[in-house]
């Protein structure tokens, strides 16, 4: 009998080994549910899979208050806001671009990406295995999405967002794309003029515009355009120095990432750049016109300016005449225009492009006046000054002229 009782005393505690549970918390100390911990033991990407992965897949739409990229960074309320959410949670965001919420829809189902960071609609989406969760503007009914089922993300999601969120991301969103966001100084559009100094950089602009084959005076002008002369700009996206160069354009064209904010060779790998994207509109003939269309691309890429001449062209308009292009990097800013087949890159700010090449036009016709660099101690960055003042002779004038 003792033996029997010490039996059924054995199982009785082994039974109660089994269900005692270790308890298990998020990165934030709180417990995980049961239905969370559950769900991680099935199929599909549960947070802590997003986690190991080190990744966070996103779908979404192009436009500006979802999605765009504007100089290499993405932009949009709600890919700022899934930017954010990415962070708590230690993993990096990829975005996949849907052409409609349909899609959207189809491929998170099929376990194609994690959220869907778009506003949509709860009364128009009719299926029954997303979830809605996270990020939410309740006066129109709009919320981000998981798959059904994937609690931890969603409960997730819903702890971490505050609605005072969306209009701190505006916010920030704001500032980063102002000049109030570039660090820099602001120096005199011109030297001196009665000396015919544009810059203590001239030299430098005289020797740029030789791989160019530009008037040296249009690429000063550029210059003043992107950091109003001063070596030490840096903007919130990262660009660098006299003419705001990006760290992945310097690993691309071979300037040391220590030497961005060198005047010489930071005016020297802008030439190069330049020259690179003269190649890749080298179908625009005219040369007057390619030039319109490169300064185009050092502000916004090629990308898309490839898109406004894609629909000029379908439009009717001369795809090779800045003039007609203009009009439809104007026109990417719209709907109808950024969500046209034809366009493969979406929105982009097209008033700060187009407004990009006319001021720089405009500044270069001040400098025309200006007929050879001078010679001029430029400042050094080692408390020293670099003397420009070596012997040339007289050359002939450039043949680029418009």
């Amino acid at each position: 009998m003792r033996k029997f009782i010490l039996f059924i005393l054995v199982i009785s505690a082994v039974s109660a080994c089994q269900k005692k549970k270790t308890a298990e918390y998020t990165p934030w100390g709180e417990a995980l549910s049961d239905s969370i911990r559950e769900e991680e033991k099935g199929e599909g990407f549960s947070l802590s899979d997003i986690q190991a992965n080190g990744e966070l897949i996103i779908l979404t739409m192009n436009g500006p208050d979802t999605y765009y990229e504007y100089r290499g960074r993405g932009f949009g309320t709600q890919y700022l806001l899934c930017e954010k959410f990415a962070e708590r949670i230690g993993v990096k965001v990829r975005v996949d671009v849907c052409k409609d919420t349909m899609e959207m829809v189809d491929k998170l189902i099929s376990g194609d990406a994690d959220v869907i960071a778009f506003p949509l609609n709860k009364t128009k989406t009719k299926s029954k295995q997303v979830a809605f969760c996270g990020p939410k503007v309740d006066s129109v009914g709009v919320q981000w999405a998981v798959k059904k089922g994937n609690t931890s993300l969603a409960d997730t999601l819903n702890r971490w967002f505050k609605p005072e969120m969306i209009a701190q991301v505006k916010k920030e969103e704001d500032f980063m794309l102002s000049t109030k966001s570039v660090t820099r100084k602001i120096y005199s559009p011109m030297l001196n003029k009665a000396g015919g100094i544009i810059s203590h950089y001239d030299e430098y602009f005289v020797k740029a515009a030789a791989v160019v084959r530009w008037d040296w005076r249009l690429i000063a002008a550029q210059c003043y355009q992107e950091s109003c002369f001063d070596p030490q700009a840096k903007s919130w996206a990262g660009a660098c120095g006299l003419m705001q160069i990006m760290p992945s354009t310097a690993d691309r064209i071979g300037l040391r990432r220590e030497d961005l904010f060198s005047a010489e060779k930071n005016i020297a790998a802008a030439a190069k750049y330049l020259s690179m994207l003269q190649g890749q509109f080298k179908d625009v003939r005219d040369t007057r016109e390619r030039t319109n269309f490169v300064l185009a691309s050092y502000n916004a890429g090629p990308n898309h300016i490839r898109d406004a001449m894609a629909l000029t062209e379908k439009y009717g308009g001369n795809k090779y005449r800045w003039s007609d292009v203009k009009q439809y990097v104007l026109n990417l800013m719209k709907p109808e225009f950024y969500n046209d087949p034809v366009v493969k890159y979406g929105y982009m700010r097209g008033t700060e492009t187009a407004g990009y090449v006319d001021n720089i036009y405009a500044r270069w016709q001040g400098y025309k006046g200006t007929a050879r660099a001078r010679s001029i101690s430029a400042p050094s960055f080692n408390g020293g000054t670099t003397d420009f003042r070596t012997p040339h002779k007289a050359k002939k004038k450039n043949r680029f002229s418009l």
